[in-house]
């Protein structure tokens, strides 16, 4: 993969519930993890006492964060709707020459600040609530 632009690397929301994707907000600086948790089966009879894992077992989670200003008093109601009523809904995370991430996530935390000659930006966190699908890109 060649070197990307970050503002290429794109977060819809489903904003209807019937999948129609769209733009959240201007991001300027976002971040995608996958974290997988691992289980422990080390015991006594571990070859050198070395860790044991078992495999595919444990759970996987995704977080994305992102900081920016909404497109427009829409986006910002909706999302704001969100966070506050709990919402899950699918988001979609599009990573240019990768692929695309989509599934349900929820929004964990959501923060407003500005400065006095400045627009007003947000800090959002949304969290993995379920299974999510990757889509190689093409």
């Amino acid at each position: 993969m060649t070197a990307q632009k970050g503002k290429d690397l794109l977060l819809k929301v489903d904003a209807d519930g019937a999948g129609s994707f769209v733009t959240v907000a201007g991001l300027r600086a976002r971040t995608l993890a996958f974290n997988a948790a691992t289980v422990d089966v080390t015991d006594t009879e571990s070859v050198g006492r070395w860790r044991e894992l078992l495999d595919g077992a444990g759970v996987k989670t995704a977080r994305i964060t992102g900081s920016g200003i909404f497109k427009d008093a829409s986006t910002d109601e909706t999302v704001r709707q969100y966070f506050f009523n709990g919402t899950v809904r699918n988001w979609r995370v599009i990573v240019p020459e990768l692929g695309t991430v989509e599934g349900p996530f929820q929004i964990a935390s959501l923060e407003y600040s500005g400065q006095h000659d400045g627009e007003i930006s947000f800090d959002m966190g949304l969290e993995s609530a379920g299974a999510l699908d990757f889509t190689a890109a093409a």
